[in-house]
């Protein structure tokens, strides 16, 4: 039966070609490729594509698992979708097929080392957003609004849902603003 083909990268600085390639010799003819996080299944419209078309038989490939998603949650709802249509799961890099017991088991294992991944990785961000901001170096993102812009235009005597429109921000942000809240 077909085998279809997924690439993804979570960011468009990120080259395709080797998955495409790989997914290629594992004979995908068929393969959907998208360069979006792998945080979340929303977004994901080359995915949900395959889940929705794929039949009884055949067979979702990918190279690694994490390509697919990087939580156990998001992993087993792809996996639960496939199996109710009776498909199956391969990755190249990985002894993953959901087609046999053991490649079960060791799909469900790299689950939760990708998820635990994943969980170290925000731990770390955070630890080290925590250590700059103690060294005063961090100091958040730059404000996405002008205050002095909307305090501006207020004191012209814009009205706050002309503001909002023409800055693109939501009419409680100038109601703060010209409240003087959230300095």
């Amino acid at each position: 039966m077909a085998r279809i083909g997924y690439a993804r990268t979570s960011t468009t600085d990120q080259n395709l070609a080797a998955q495409i390639a790989a997914l290629r010799n594992a004979g995908c003819e068929v393969i959907r490729e998208e360069q979006k996080s792998g945080a979340s299944l929303e977004g994901r419209p080359q995915l949900m594509t395959i889940l929705d078309f794929i039949h009884a038989g055949e067979t979702l490939v990918i190279t690694r698992i994490d390509r697919l998603a990087r939580s156990l949650r998001d992993l087993q709802v792809v996996v639960d979708r496939l199996k109710a249509k009776g498909a199956h799961l391969v990755a190249t890099e990985q002894p993953v097929d959901t087609s046999t017991a053991a490649g079960k088991a060791f799909f469900d294992m790299l689950g939760v080392f990708a998820e635990f991944e994943t969980n170290l990785r925000r731990e770390r961000q955070a630890e080290g957003i925590a250590a700059a901001r103690n060294r005063g170096i961090y100091k958040g993102r730059p404000p996405k609004i002008d205050r002095a812009e909307i305090l501006l235009r207020l004191q012209k005597g814009q009205g706050p849902s002309k503001i909002a429109r023409d800055l693109a921000i939501s009419r409680g942000t100038v109601y703060q603003v010209r409240n003087g809240a959230s300095e």
